[in-house]
């Protein structure tokens, strides 16, 4: 394994934890369960933008910016032998479907809330 493969694990560790430990602290602070479940219709926080959300923005900026660079590198010449490349290839794989995951998550979970606090309106004018 390459220098560059390593360094990314280590960089993409530490911000897996922080993005758990933020995940953690919106889950326990503001999602209501009841028997286990998620109470769609007292949890409010899938109807508003959050912290988290904002965490979303910047990691995709940060993704973005890691393909770029990995562009950058492959056209003029370097292979994957060179540490960046191997650096910016696992970074964008790794956000990239990180990001697009959170992104199912949040549409699912948006889309539940919407039905629990509108689901009876919206039956009525069907």
């Amino acid at each position: 394994m390459g220098i560059g493969w390593i360094v990314s694990l280590i960089v993409g560790g530490i911000m897996m934890v922080v993005i758990i430990v933020i995940a953690i602290s919106l889950e326990r602070k503001y999602i209501v369960r009841e028997n286990g479940k998620i109470n769609y219709k007292k949890t409010t926080i899938f109807l508003r933008w959050n912290v988290f959300d904002t965490l979303t923005i910047v990691l995709s900026i940060y993704t973005i910016l890691c393909v770029q660079s990995l562009n950058m590198l492959v056209s003029s010449g370097q292979t994957v032998e060179n540490p960046y490349v191997q650096f910016f290839t696992n970074q964008s794989q790794v956000w990239v479907t990180v990001d697009i995951l959170y992104l199912v998550f949040r549409v699912s979970n948006t889309m539940k809330a919407i039905k629990a606090h509108w689901g009876d309106e919206l039956d009525d004018e069907q």
